[in-house]
């Protein structure tokens, strides 16, 4: 096959990491893969992936007839059999150049908590947990997959010198402090308010051990997060918080993590560097992974929420309880190692995803103008609602990650009725 992949972006982010390794492992099956993107911080993965990039234009509004043309010409160029796009805008930019060219099949991705309803109901579409999928199949849609967020097990595991000891000089992390890292996006959405109560939960226990955060990540909340920091270290008299921007590499800090704190992908890759790991969500949503959350993480990804209640003191006690018992951080690391060695590798989600898209080519071309002309009302709706949203200055900078669980989604759906 051949394969032209297009993540929404090249900035630091979980879609687009997933989106460049899984590109990168279908190539290694031995299929034609090439990266369609904008420039961004990931080039330099991209590369070192041994993917072929070409440079996408600037879009403008989205979805964008620049973009789209552009599709078309690498497709008639390099006889492309199947275009995949991530989150929505690059999926109906990959639908409508399929629709010009019936031999080419167009498939989403959307690792978002939530699937844009105007995403057409016959486009195939992968999610990343049980729970979005059987909300989508209630929606209506019958070519839903799973492939679950992958880790790459070769280039993120434990026993390995990721740099560590230039990593804690450059940052001035002592060893003698327990260390709890969080890698994310700096995003209002989804991840500022777990990430401020982070800060708060260490200037409670920076009075009772040394301890030190490490917050590394940039987004469009740095400036709150920087502040924030700044009013924990200077309450606690040290560099209680460490914040290190946006890494190209951030294994190092997995690497050495005592607690890992995060959601996501993020928490995947924790995970498989072998350290224990409290699952970061909104509304004062802490917790543990054990044999116990397990379950609940498999089926609503990893993420959830809180009843909102003093969310500081919670997470201050669990990171209290891992930070007294050594054991019990060894053997919780070691369950989430053997957790994603059995369920989240990438090798594994390649073949998914490569048998997925041959089940497509091999299928008739799909869809209908009724559901065509049906998603378009809906994106002109959501377009309206947005401007509106927009003029209250209330609009969401991610709007399918502000409304993050599956059945909340379907609830304003229904609402909405079915056009």
């Amino acid at each position: 096959m051949k394969v032209l992949v297009y993540p929404h972006s090249m900035s630091l982010g979980g879609s687009q990491l997933n989106a460049l390794e899984l590109a990168a492992a279908v190539q290694e099956l031995g299929h034609e893969t090439v990266l369609f993107a904008q420039h961004g911080p990931l080039f330099r993965r991209a590369d070192e992936l041994g993917l072929e990039v070409v440079v996408a234009p600037a879009p403008g509004r989205r979805p964008s007839p620049r973009i789209i043309r552009a599709l078309l010409e690498l497709i008639d160029r390099r006889q492309i059999n199947v275009v995949h796009g991530y989150e929505w805008p690059p999926a109906l930019e990959c639908m409508a150049a399929s629709r010009l060219r019936p031999q080419t099949r167009a498939i989403a991705t959307v690792l978002s908590m939530a699937v844009a309803p105007f995403i057409p109901r016959h486009m195939p579409l992968l999610v990343g947990t049980e729970q979005i999928a059987a909300t989508e199949r209630t929606f209506g849609r019958s070519h839903v997959g799973l492939i679950e967020p992958p880790v790459d097990l070769e280039s993120n595991r434990p026993g390995v010198d990721f740099g560590s000891r230039q990593f804690r000089d450059r940052w001035a992390i002592d060893t003698k402090s327990s260390t709890i890292v969080l890698v994310s996006r700096l995003a209002h959405q989804l991840k500022l308010e777990g990430i401020l109560t982070a800060m708060d939960a260490i200037a409670i226990l920076a009075g009772q051990r040394p301890i030190q955060l490490v917050i590394v990540g940039d987004g469009p909340a740095v400036q709150e997060v920087a502040q924030h920091a700044k009013r924990i270290n200077r309450v606690t008299g040290c560099n209680s918080v460490v914040l290190t921007g946006a890494l190209e590499d951030p294994r190092p800090a997995y690497s050495i993590a005592d607690v890992a704190l995060g959601m996501g992908g993020s928490a995947l890759r924790a995970m498989a560097f072998g350290k224990p790991l409290i699952v970061q969500g909104e509304q004062g949503y802490w917790k543990l992974l054990d044999s116990s959350s397990l379950p609940e993480f498999l089926w609503q990804g990893w993420y959830g929420r809180g009843d909102g209640s003093n969310s500081q003191r919670a997470l201050a006690a669990i990171l209290t309880s891992l930070l007294d018992d050594t054991d019990l951080r060894t053997r919780l690391g070691t369950f989430g190692l053997r957790t994603v060695q059995d369920r989240f590798s990438l090798k594994h989600a390649a073949q998914v995803q490569a048998a997925f898209y041959q089940e497509y080519l091999d299928s008739p071309p799909m869809g209908s103008s009724f559901e065509d002309l049906a998603a378009a009302s809906r994106f002109v709706r959501h377009h309206v609602a947005r401007r509106a949203q927009r003029l209250l200055g209330h609009a969401a900078e991610d709007d399918f990650n502000s409304r993050p669980l599956a059945e909340q989604t379907f609830a304003v759906r229904a609402g909405q009725g079915s056009a």
